[in-house]
């Protein structure tokens, strides 16, 4: 993957961290990375967000057995239940692998990205 401008990583750790599905761990995370710019503890703290990019960011293999379970139509409502699945089976097919949530879309960025920290 090609490397982007650090400016993009920072607005796109702020995105992850705003957005509303974002977890309260990773929404930690992503606050403790950003006031670690500039810093010496930015390093250490780059390897911490990454980990917990790796365990939140969710893939379609995990989300899509949600969207159709009890559980998900409790949650999500049966309709947005229903139409979140058909979502995540339709971008499957087309090759995506991760959640389209607005967290998990910013976060498996910053995952593809790992080398432009």
């Amino acid at each position: 993957m090609s490397k982007i401008d650090f400016e993009t990583i920072k607005a796109k750790v702020k995105e992850t961290m705003e957005a509303p599905s974002c977890c309260p761990e990773l929404k930690a995370v992503c606050a403790d990375w950003l006031g670690s710019v500039g810093t010496p503890k930015q390093k250490e703290m780059t390897a911490v967000l990454l980990k917990e990019l790796e365990e939140d960011v969710n893939t379609l293999d995990d989300v899509i057995p949600f969207f159709e379970s009890a559980d998900g139509e409790k949650v999500l409502g049966k309709e947005t239940a229903v139409a979140f699945a058909k979502k995540a089976h339709e971008l499957k097919a087309q090759g995506a692998r991760y959640c389209f949530c607005p967290a998990c879309t910013a976060g498996s960025f910053l995952l593809e990205h790992r080398d432009s920290f």
